[in-house]
């Protein structure tokens, strides 16, 4: 009894309102932050994706190094951390305190030696140091607000230049780097800076709409881009391999290609308008490929080729998954804490068509037609039709806290002291009850609800109204996730202190309750379609896989999933999937025992 990592389907970096989010990639592939999680995912491989979770605050940003042997990653509290990227187990090169803040960039220089980091400090706003010892290599000094963006010359000698919110941006003589001179030429906060690949030139962009080029030996302004220039903040430039031709992303939702010699501006790509498609972070692959960021988290990948539109756009969660349902062959959708539903097919994400959810998305249920229903805090209920919800939508009495759905289609949903059962989104009828429900889950007509006071109470469905059968004691603490095995026969049901309970549901009996290695809050419970093993998610990040006939033997996935696990669920008889926290799915090869 044993498991193998599978793939993982990554989440999408996070955003913040008006400030820019760092991309930035290596070869193939792009690295992005989102929480305390690094992604790096290939652009032309999806199933090649990586997470790395070695941080303890939110994670900024991260640089792969030019040799592509190591990542440095740096984080809220001012922590570079410098890790390797081919290894599986991601092995700690070093870790430094650099700043007193928030780091808000890195860069690695040429020999993948030197790394300057800048940001939000108290005493100082950059440090300079080696990867290895993390030994000072210079002073960045001559700003007197936070430091946006670095930049390093990759050829010797060495040079280097840094941007800040008070509206300069400072050029330094490498190495050790000291302070050469500081550059005027934007009016408001610079956002970002970046030496092309050969070292020729390096450009800034910034607050006030303006891209300035800039000789890169010595410094000196070369010129200002004028020509039909950006209408709001540009958040983020980047180079383009040959060092011909520079993109530039702005929060005007739009996303230009420059040329250098010209200065004339050749594509102007507009993606939509509104805040969530601002645009506030980019960086272009070795592979010609653009990547631009949105507001929403959405990635767009740009052909130099394909003048209008993106090539392609790559979705995914960028809040926690709070619930996550399988549907048909190997697909999946996810509710995320933002209120989105997603839909995760081979080819990757897509958004649920039609109205979201206003905030988070509280349960997802199946129905035996196919039909998935959510439910949110926004306190609506929703019914998803293929991959786009219907137009009609059901307002519960109160804020809901878990769904499920019967065998004749009745939904279920279960709020701060009642149930309320509905179809065709009319309601059929509503139970008060005495206790506070906290879990739900129906099989045929029964209907199966755990509350606060850690009792389990079966109630029987005629199709007009609910009556209880039976009440089922036995578990530790509030009960917080329950499922029925495929045949009905058991009910296995979790609660706040990490143990789950069998029961038998004809004879309303204990059959063990001896599956308790968890030791937080129990989140999410599946069971394989021949109901002979039950997969557990729990709060402490671990997975575990148990078995009926062999209650004491069970397969643990330590740390499946950090920050939490919300959601287990089965994609075929040995692939298990877990999602929470950080956003990401990660799928399990099981081999069960003999």
């Amino acid at each position: 009894m044993s498991f193998k990592k599978g793939s993982l389907y990554p989440c999408n970096p996070a955003t913040t309102r008006g400030e820019p989010t760092k991309l930035s990639s290596s070869k193939e592939k792009i690295v992005y932050t989102n929480g305390r999680s690094v992604i790096i995912r290939d652009l032309k491989d999806a199933a090649v994706a990586t997470a790395y979770a070695g941080h303890v605050h939110p994670t900024t940003v991260a640089r792969i190094a030019p040799s592509g042997y190591y990542c440095a990653s740096a984080d809220t509290s001012g922590t570079v951390r410098i890790w390797d990227t081919l290894g599986e187990d991601q092995t700690l090169k070093g870790e430094y305190k650099v700043i007193s803040g928030r780091v808000k960039d890195l860069e690695w220089d040429g020999e993948s030696k030197r790394i300057i980091a800048v940001g939000d400090g108290r005493d100082k706003f950059g440090h300079a140091f080696m990867m290895d010892t993390g030994s000072s290599t210079g002073d960045i000094i001559g700003h007197s607000k936070t430091i946006n963006a670095v930049t390093i010359r990759h050829q010797r000698p060495f040079r280097a230049a840094t941007a800040a919110d008070d509206g300069s941006i400072v050029f330094h003589q490498g190495v050790p780097f000291k302070y050469d001179k500081t550059i005027k030429t934007h009016t408001k906060f610079v956002q970002d800076v970046r030496y092309a690949p050969s070292g020729d030139h390096f450009a800034s962009v910034g607050s006030d709409f303006k891209i300035f080029i800039y000789d890169g030996k010595t410094g000196e302004t070369l010129g200002e881009f004028t020509d039909s220039p950006h209408s709001g903040s540009i958040m983020a430039c980047s180079w383009s391999p040959d060092s011909k031709q520079l993109a530039t992303s702005a929060a005007d939702c739009t996303v230009k290609l420059w040329d250098i010699e010209t200065k004339k501006a050749q594509i102007t790509w507009t993606l939509g308008s509104g805040v969530d498609h601002q645009q506030v972070g980019n960086t272009w692959t070795e592979g010609d490929s653009i990547v631009s960021l949105s507001m929403s988290g959405d990635l767009n990948v740009f052909d130099k080729r394909v003048g209008d539109k993106p090539a392609r756009v790559l979705y995914g969660p960028q809040k926690s998954v709070t619930a996550a349902v399988p549907a048909a062959s190997s697909t999946f959708f996810v509710g995320t804490a933002d209120g989105r539903v997603l839909h995760h097919a081979d080819e990757g994400y897509e958004y649920v068509g039609g109205d979201a959810h206003a905030t988070l998305v509280a349960g997802l249920g199946t129905a035996q037609d196919g039909k998935v229903y959510s439910v949110g805090l926004d306190d609506r209920l929703r019914e998803i039709e293929g991959k786009s919800y219907t137009p009609a939508s059901f307002t519960t009495a109160a804020q809901p806290k878990s769904v499920a759905v019967g065998g004749d289609s009745t939904v279920f949903v279960i709020e701060t002291e009642s149930i309320e059962a509905v179809r065709s989104n009319q309601k059929v009828f509503d139970l008060a009850l005495k206790y506070s429900p906290s879990a739900i889950a129906a099989l045929g007509n029964i209907v199966a609800v755990g509350g606060e006071d850690q009792k389990l109470r079966l109630y029987s469905w005629d199709g007009k109204a609910l009556s209880e059968t039976a009440t089922l004691e036995g578990n530790k603490g509030a009960i917080s996730a329950l499922a029925f095995s495929p045949d009905g026969v058991l009910l296995a049901s979790g609660d706040s202190s990490g143990k789950i309970v069998l029961y038998d549901v004809k004879e309303r009996k204990t059959v063990t309750s001896r599956w308790s290695f968890h030791s937080g809050r129990i989140h999410s419970l599946a069971w394989t379609a021949d109901g002979q093993h039950c997969a557990s998610g729990s709060l402490d990040t671990h997975v575990y896989i148990w078995s009926v006939q062999k209650p004491m033997k069970n397969i643990a996935i330590k740390n499946a999933g950090p920050g939490g696990v919300n959601a287990v669920f089965w994609l075929g008889d040995k692939e298990l999937a877990s999602t929470g926290a950080d956003g990401c799915v990660r799928r399990w090869s099981i081999t069960f025992h003999a």
